[in-house]
């Protein structure tokens, strides 16, 4: 409920701080007044976009700042979910810089405007004298007969399947759409892989094949090469070995004159046992190189595969060609893979189908049989305000697809005059009708609606006299559900109010200023006076204000 909305520099408000109450609220003035002055400084905690325009004085910041109470409304998961410190009298402020910048905070912590919507639209509804066209809409129709249902926890489940099944449907279009892609390239990977796999590659082999072809092709020259190292370490008449052997005998002669002579003649022996390691080696290096042609053309032949396939897919070593295998193992496997998540996302799509059509059936269900519920509040209230022939019933179509909000399609339908055709009601509705038939719509929905407060702005438009008695009477009803807020220029309902407020200009020397001051009951008198009689209030038109506001 709104208690208090404080204004600086707001328009042609300097600056301005009402307090509210329960109950039904009247604001009246005369024309250009600037009774809509207070819904634009209201509607910009509410969350609405504004500009420099709204500011009174141009190098000074406009602030507006509503504070509402809000407990029994269930809105602490707001709190929780935006880091909000949560309080039972929650302060929204709004201010505009004359730079242009804005800035929105819930209980002095910075929020976005879309935070401060989003709350704001939890906490106050406006009416205005042009939103009868809303009452047109099919959603806002289907929202009507959902909030007279009491079908809030079957639809908060059903736009939980609604979200998963249309994850599931976008997951599967594009599942669908890289099969279609990947089958196109799966002969190009199957015949790729084939030809890799029959080269059956290993790590390290190029460079041991071209190893082994460089010994091979050299074959001769290094096995005549090897021969006659072995002759000149071992074999020959004067072979290097026993060269050192004679050595080694004649300074082991002479080792014990000198601790230098001992270390040349260790020297001498570790040289001795090296050189006879090596004659070993290349022994044995002699015996396994042979003249092979047809292990040499078969080398050949190896290679000759393996430089093809790094010259086809541009690679530079048989690493890469087993990795590149391997990628096309992977790229085999995902498109049957794909194959296998096409069945799996398909079978749960069903099933979410399922689910949906049981939801909405069930939705469906509950929502028709308010219908007639609906349609009898509807008539009771537009026949209490001077359309006594009006009828009223809702219209049902399913539709064939699933909706965010199930599968029904309601529209209103409506006549004002004794044997008319029902019709939707932008076609046969006038605007003084449409105005009736919005509030007993609202009047029906504010018994059970979680919403603290709403403003009507002129729904009194295109009605007078007793039926704007019954209209005053009706918003009295709905205050006892809620916080009631009227602009109103008409007499009858002004009465209705439990407190009254009056909007005013003051012009001075160089400025004009909005004033909205409350009314004591001999203002209140003087008021509805002046609204039912003009600037020269009678006798009779005090007395009408009196009977109205009855005061005895």
């Amino acid at each position: 409920m709104l208690k208090q909305i404080t204004i600086e520099n707001y328009a042609l408000i300097r600056s301005l701080s009402l307090e509210f109450g329960e109950g039904l609220t009247v604001i009246t003035g005369e024309t250009g007044a600037g009774k809509s002055v207070l819904l634009g400084a209201l509607s910009l905690i509410l969350g609405s976009r504004a500009d420099t325009q709204v500011l009174q004085d141009k190098s000074e910041k406009c602030i507006v700042e509503g504070s509402f109470r809000i407990e029994g409304y269930a809105l602490e998961p707001f709190f929780l979910e935006n880091e909000l410190d949560y309080d039972p009298l929650s302060i929204l402020r709004r201010e505009i810089l004359p730079g242009g910048r804005s800035r929105a905070f819930i209980n002095d912590t910075p929020v976005s405007l879309s935070q401060l919507k989003s709350l704001g639209d939890k906490l106050v509804n406006i009416h205005s004298q042009h939103e009868t066209i809303t009452l047109n809409n099919s959603d806002f129709q289907l929202a009507v007969v959902d909030n007279y249902a009491g079908t809030a926890p079957e639809i908060a489940r059903y736009k939980e399947t609604y979200t998963e099944y249309n994850r599931l449907k976008t997951q599967l279009k594009s599942l669908q759409e890289q099969e279609e892609k990947s089958r196109a390239d799966l002969d190009y990977y199957s015949f790729q892989l084939d030809e890799l796999t029959k080269a059956n590659l290993k790590e390290g082999e190029l460079e041991e094949l071209e190893a082994e072809q460089k010994v091979l092709e050299h074959a001769g020259e290094i096995k005549g090469t090897l021969l006659e190292a072995g002759n000149l370490l071992r074999d020959g008449d004067q072979n290097i070995s026993g060269s050192v052997s004679e050595l080694i005998y004649k300074i082991s002669k002479i080792r014990g004159y000198s601790p230098e002579l001992e270390e040349i003649h260790d020297r001498l022996q570790a040289a001795l046992i090296d050189l006879s390691d090596i004659a070993r080696e290349i022994g044995n290096m002699e015996e396994k190189i042979n003249l092979d042609p047809g292990r040499i053309e078969e080398i050949n032949l190896r290679l000759d595969l393996i430089y093809h396939l790094q010259y086809k897919h541009h690679v530079k070593s048989d690493a890469d060609l087993i990795r590149l295998r391997s990628e096309f193992e992977d790229k085999i496997n995902n498109i049957t893979f794909l194959g296998e998540q096409i069945i799996q996302i398909t079978k749960e799509l069903e099933q979410k189908r399922k689910s949906l059509q049981d939801q909405s059936a069930s939705l469906t269900g509950k929502r028709k049989k308010s219908f007639l519920s609906i349609e009898k509040a509807v008539l009771s209230s537009t026949q209490k305000l001077g359309m006594p022939h009006s009828r009223f019933e809702i219209g049902h179509q399913e539709l064939p697809e699933f909706g965010p909000d199930g599968r029904d399609l309601v529209r209103f339908l409506f006549n004002a005059n004794k044997g008319g055709t029902l019709a939707e009601i932008h076609k046969i509705a006038s605007g003084g009708e449409l105005s009736r038939l919005m509030l007993s719509v609202k009047s029906l929905i504010s018994i059970k609606n979680l919403l603290p407060t709403i403003i009507f702005d002129e729904i009194d438009s295109g009605v007078s006299g007793p039926i704007a008695d019954k209209m005053g009477s009706i918003l009295r009803t709905m205050s006892e559900n809620m916080q009631v807020i009227v602009i109103t220029h008409l007499p009858q309902i002004a009465g209705k109010g439990h407190r009254h407020f009056k909007v005013f200009k003051e012009t001075g020397a160089e400025s004009t200023f909005t004033h909205i001051i409350p009314l004591d009951t001999d203002n209140r008198v003087e008021e509805i006076a002046r609204m039912l009689s003009g600037e020269k209030v009678t006798e009779s038109a005090t007395e009408t204000a009196r009977q109205l506001l009855n005061i005895t």
